[in-house]
């Protein structure tokens, strides 16, 4: 299996020609991620170009579609699919959203849970069958969502910490969603967030920027430069961890020349530079 480390960047089709004519020695991208949904039955151009990628690069694979603590039942033959294209593509890591996306058919969205007791033994389950399937270690993102539900019996960091625990995977922590939900709704400060969060099993990071319709609102559309209260509070983060973790710029519109992601991907690679260096310090 292919391990990750560095910086990454999540790859699009649009973007093969790019990645194909990388330096992989001068280049600040060390892996792709891909979502496994858009590529189970893709073929023609778009597949040969993915696999000539997929020979230069590690991939990380992001679902989008697992339902994690929805009511309909686990999509098992799904799974399988997912499963076999791991192992086709040699991929060691594999992260899917804390939310729900399915109510007797697939909703298109992705929604957040209840923060209740009940909901992280209910959604702890089905990770631990889901990591039973697949034969592999999980790790389950902190997502924005843009209501709080008033049944909850415990803030959004209590949750994913009680998530984790109970189905005993790793943690997918955005940053920005992290920056999101905090002006959103007020809730947890972010480095308050990232203080709580059980950082010993946090494996993967996102960056992104996101949209702000206003000073109180701000929506995680992937379709913007990553802002500098984002940049802050990832360097909080690393700085925080006890390791260096693999961490990958998200972008998915109003794409810009492709020098200007990689700029970005290099200030994520000397964000984890400057962590590894004042731990090794501090050690």
């Amino acid at each position: 299996m292919n391990t990750l480390h560095g910086a990454g960047l999540g790859y699009k089709r649009s973007m093969a020609a790019d990645f194909l004519q990388l330096d992989r020695n001068n280049s600040p991208i060390r892996f792709i991620e891909i979502a496994p949904e858009n590529w189970l039955r893709m073929g023609g151009a778009a597949r040969k170009q993915f696999d000539e990628v997929a020979e230069r690069f590690p991939i990380a694979c992001h679902g989008l579609s697992l339902s994690l603590g929805g009511q309909d039942p686990l999509q098992l033959d799904f799974l399988k699919q997912i499963k076999a294209f791991l192992r086709q593509y040699r991929i060691g890591f594999f992260s899917e959203h804390l939310s729900y996306c399915s109510h007797h058919g697939h909703i298109y969205d992705l929604l957040p849970l209840p923060f209740t007791e009940e909901s992280v033994r209910h959604t702890a389950a089905r990770i631990r069958a889901v990591q039973d399937i697949l034969e592999m270690r999980i790790a389950v993102e902190n997502t924005s969502y843009y209501a709080h539900n008033p049944i909850a019996e415990m803030d959004e960091s209590e949750f994913l910490n009680a998530v984790v625990r109970e189905a005993d995977c790793d943690i997918h922590l955005d940053i920005n969603n992290i920056y999101v939900n905090a002006v959103n709704h007020g809730i947890v400060a972010p480095r308050d967030y990232i203080d709580r969060t059980d950082l010993a099993r946090v494996s993967y990071m996102h960056m992104a920027g996101h949209d702000e319709e206003t000073e109180n609102l701000l929506i995680d559309t992937h379709g913007q430069p990553v802002c500098d209260d984002v940049w802050d509070l990832f360097a909080y983060a690393c700085r925080r961890l006890p390791h260096s973790v693999p961490t990958l710029l998200e972008r998915d519109s109003n794409f810009p020349p492709f020098a200007e992601l990689e700029a970005e991907v290099a200030r994520i690679a000397a964000i984890q530079q400057q962590a590894e260096e004042e731990r090794h310090a501090a050690a």
